[in-house]
């Protein structure tokens, strides 16, 4: 495994990828150099294009991300991440989109719970999953980041029907 740390407008990030792609973004929870284990090599190089690519979208200037993923998850897990990466830039949706766009209209709950356990936020974009009533939820990055990433896309949480993304 490789790791470097990212400062960035939410904290430093601890970004962390095997030879397969990128595995995780940790946010700084005030000492995340617990986060890193004994047998990672600290690799600036090996996470130059995630590294890049996360500094153009906190620039504004990146509103996608070309990065190879790999995270580790179970079946459902991973299949509501992929339904994530479908919300675009500046769009938000609630867990019951995401419930039927994946026709489980009763998993909810499930739903919410795959998207806090989420290893690469930011990049397969939680931060995009709001209330069904418009407001912030949960987020394992902390609701002030969740609203700081929603910021930098211009994402404005008074309600809107053109702003939700209906799958």
């Amino acid at each position: 495994m490789y790791y470097d740390i990212l400062p960035s407008p939410v904290g430093n990030l601890l970004l962390v990828a095997d030879d397969n792609g990128l595995k995780q973004i940790q946010f700084d929870e005030g000492n995340q150099s617990n986060g890193i284990k004994p047998n990672w090599i600290k690799d600036s190089n090996k996470l130059k294009t995630v590294a890049d690519q996360l500094i153009s979208y906190f620039a504004n200037e990146r509103t996608t991300f070309d990065v190879k993923l790999s995270p580790d998850g179970t079946a459902f897990q991973k299949q509501i991440w992929n339904q994530l990466l479908k919300i675009p830039y500046g769009k938000t949706c609630s867990y019951l989109d995401i419930a039927l766009a994946i026709n489980k209209p009763s998993a909810c709950r499930a739903i919410g719970m795959a998207n806090s356990k989420n290893p690469i936020p930011i990049i397969i974009p939680c931060h995009r999953v709001i209330g069904k009533n418009g407001k912030l939820t949960g987020y394992a990055g902390g609701l002030s980041n969740k609203a700081k990433l929603l910021e930098i896309e211009n994402i404005d949480l008074t309600p809107s029907k053109d702003q939700y993304l209906l799958f």
